[in-house]
């Protein structure tokens, strides 16, 4: 059956089919590369793609290859520790607001209602911006993405949550003397699974272009390989005008992928969530 609907819904497949390939290029280049060579000064600098260097280098004396590896790794951890984080948060507040109501409800919707409208962009941008670049780190970065993550999920899961707990299963399980936590988690959270894995991916495609782009600003962790920092340095250093064509080019098509294999995955799976926009088989 699963396969059945992957034939029919082909934008998921591809999404899929993409994100495996990326994540056994970084599984296996993880395996075979060295990390240290993701690092300056550990090749021949300024290198075009050759047997010994696949992906060139560059300035830095970076084998490209491995940072790309190596980027692609900080990338995803960065997307998934911030998307789950946005995620987890969300779905508690959209539960506590939707299911007790009252005043958490208002007080989670007030706040939600203040904050959706500022620009998560220049709030990013701000607080990483005022950092000492020596404290940068991958998980700090992922923390700031991560902070204002939680509003989009928590107002979905509110409104899915609100009209769940009306639905006549409910009304039995109270009847039934289910406890609260009882009805959450064995009645209504169940229905939602594909509301939240929608949501998840959703969060984690934001959670990668916002380290993308903080890291082409040069507001990430400079010596990492993220692959927004290499096309930073890339900029930084004229590679376009010095012939260098290859040194940019490889992590803004890997990042194309990326964020085109998640929106992928989002609209599918936004399909097999949403019955109004469902396909007929």
């Amino acid at each position: 059956m699963t396969l059945r609907y992957l034939r029919r819904n082909k934008g998921l497949a591809i999404g899929i089919a993409i994100i495996l390939a990326l994540a056994l290029f970084t599984i296996i280049g993880l395996l075979v590369i060295d990390p240290k060579k993701a690092y300056p000064l550990s090749a021949a600098l300024k290198q075009p793609p050759s047997l010994k260097y696949p992906f060139g280098t560059d300035f830095f004396g970076r084998d490209l290859l491995a940072a790309m590896v190596v980027g692609m790794w900080q990338t995803a951890f960065i997307g998934l520790l911030a998307g789950g984080i946005g995620t987890a948060v969300g779905v508690v507040l959209g539960f506590l607001a939707a299911y007790f109501g009252g005043w958490v409800d208002g007080t989670i919707r007030t706040i939600c209602q203040i904050l959706t409208p500022i620009p998560v962009l220049l709030i990013q941008v701000v607080v990483a911006g005022s950092l000492d670049k020596r404290d940068v780190t991958i998980v700090t970065m992922a923390m700031i993405v991560a902070m204002l993550a939680w509003m989009g999920p928590t107002l979905v899961i509110r409104a899915q949550v609100l009209t769940m707990k009306e639905r006549q299963f409910v009304a039995v399980a109270k009847l039934s003397g289910v406890s609260d936590l009882g009805i959450i988690f064995k009645e209504i959270l169940p229905n939602l699974l594909p509301f939240i894995a929608a949501a998840f991916v959703g969060q984690v495609f934001g959670a990668v272009f916002a380290s993308f782009y903080l890291a082409v600003l040069g507001l990430g962790p400079l010596r990492e390989p993220l692959l927004g920092n290499i096309i930073w340095a890339a900029q930084s250093q004229g590679a376009f005008f010095n012939g260098w064509w290859w040194w940019p080019l490889e992590p803004a098509f890997a990042m194309i992928l990326i964020l085109g294999a998640l929106a992928l995955v989002n609209m599918g799976l936004d399909e097999l969530a949403n019955p109004r926009v469902r396909r007929t088989e």
